[in-house]
């Protein structure tokens, strides 16, 4: 009736369908848990204690031949307690410390759609035994740079923001409910 590559067919798409239909499954529950467990608005307390900002003549830090670059690291504390974050669906957690900034002026007219982030530091959390994080002093990663030659008397918001990833489904994106705002100082020459 049938000859052996049709039924071979007929059974590779029945799986097939079955695996998708799961994988859709387990991705809402997985997104509703998340929702339920209020991810949206984790508490935690950020302070920048120092802004460290120095011209960097270096390629790997935006300089070119003769010109240098200004660049910014910090100093922050850090609370926070991502243990919501975790569910049997969650592979890591990857964290980031970012600063938004506004564009340079440019005469009168504040280039408002221009707008900056930049990542001072980041973690990946593997599990929920590690998700409670308490940093004091800790040194950015990232020695930041703009575009634009000054980078200097601009403020910047700090918060922290995370991804969830799963092992199955979307990556989710999120903002602890914590800021810190810190203004950059005149840069220091360094070589």
């Amino acid at each position: 009736m049938f000859s052996l590559s049709q039924r071979l067919q007929d059974i590779s798409g029945f799986m097939t369908t079955t695996i998708f239909v799961m994988a859709v499954v387990i991705s809402v529950v997985s997104i509703v848990q998340l929702n339920l467990s209020g991810y949206q608005s984790l508490p935690g307390d950020i302070t920048v204690n120092d802004t460290h900002n120095s011209i960097r003549y270096s390629r790997n830090y935006g300089g070119k031949s003769g010109h240098g670059k200004e660049n910014v690291k910090l100093r922050f504390d850090l609370d926070a307690d991502l243990t919501p974050l975790f569910n049997w669906n969650t592979k890591q957690v990857f964290v980031y410390l970012v600063g938004e900034y506004d564009g340079p002026e440019k005469g009168d007219l504040k280039q408002s759609e221009e707008h900056s982030k930049v990542i001072f530091w980041d973690h990946i959390i593997p599990d929920a035994s590690h998700a409670k994080l308490s940093l004091r002093n800790k040194k950015s990663k990232y020695s930041v740079y703009d575009y634009y030659p000054v980078l200097s008397n601009r403020t910047a918001s700090v918060k922290l923001e995370f991804n969830v990833q799963p092992w199955v489904g979307p990556l989710i994106w999120g903002t602890l409910d914590a800021t810190d705002e810190v203004r950059f100082h005149d840069p220091k020459s360094k070589n």
